[in-house]
């Protein structure tokens, strides 16, 4: 690892660039080893351990350096650097995602745009979820019933359903997020639907 490192920087050395374009690109360097650097799992999300940024010999390196365009001969193209740098930004967004999700009002944020984007339902249906989810766990993604074996926000029975979207479903709140609202799509179609369901039976 460290000598990636050093052969990364002595890289970088190669290159000539403008007073406008080295603060960029040293920004973005120090952001990549940040994440490069990271622990292997954030409370249950899996980092992908073999993300990397391999660079060529420093001699087919060029000097042009425009903005965000890095140009590079060789066995490195441009266009596989800027997929590396986006699935880094996709990963630093999950975790940032399920931090947020660790407290009551992270979690219904996430699950308010998890449900507009992937299922198109408004904020009626989602005054509805936040009753029922209320009431079942308090948004809570640790919270367990013992004599049932319920788990999470949306307190799957049995909780190991919650392993078709992952098995981290313990300990991420995204993952119990993302179940609870497909559960609820293929069962009641909406949430108001399985708040009304609750209502009438105390469970849904």
């Amino acid at each position: 690892m460290l000598r990636a490192i050093i052969d990364f920087f002595r890289a970088l050395g190669t290159l000539k660039l403008s007073k406008k374009a080295a603060p960029t690109l040293w920004a973005l360097v120090a952001s990549m080893l940040f994440l490069a650097t990271a622990q292997p799992s954030a409370y249950g999300l899996e980092f992908p351990m073999t993300v990397r940024l391999a660079l060529p010999d420093s001699n087919n390196l060029t000097s042009n350096f425009n903005g965000a365009n890095l140009s590079v001969k060789g066995s490195i193209a441009s266009a596989s650097l800027a997929s590396q740098m986006s699935e880094m930004a996709i990963v630093a967004d999950m975790s940032r995602q399920v931090e947020m999700a660790r407290s009551i009002v992270g979690a219904k944020k996430v699950a308010k745009a998890i449900m507009l984007d992937q299922y198109a339902w408004d904020d009626t249906e989602y005054s509805c979820l936040n009753r029922l989810w209320t009431k079942e766990s308090h948004w809570n993604y640790k919270a367990h019933n013992y004599r049932s074996g319920a788990h999470g926000i949306a307190q799957a029975l049995p909780a190991v359903k919650m392993e078709i979207i992952s098995d981290d479903w313990r300990t991420n709140p995204v993952t119990q997020i993302k179940w609870g609202l497909h559960y609820i799509d293929l069962r009641y179609d909406t949430p108001c639907d399985a708040w009304s369901k609750w209502k009438r039976h105390r469970y849904y």
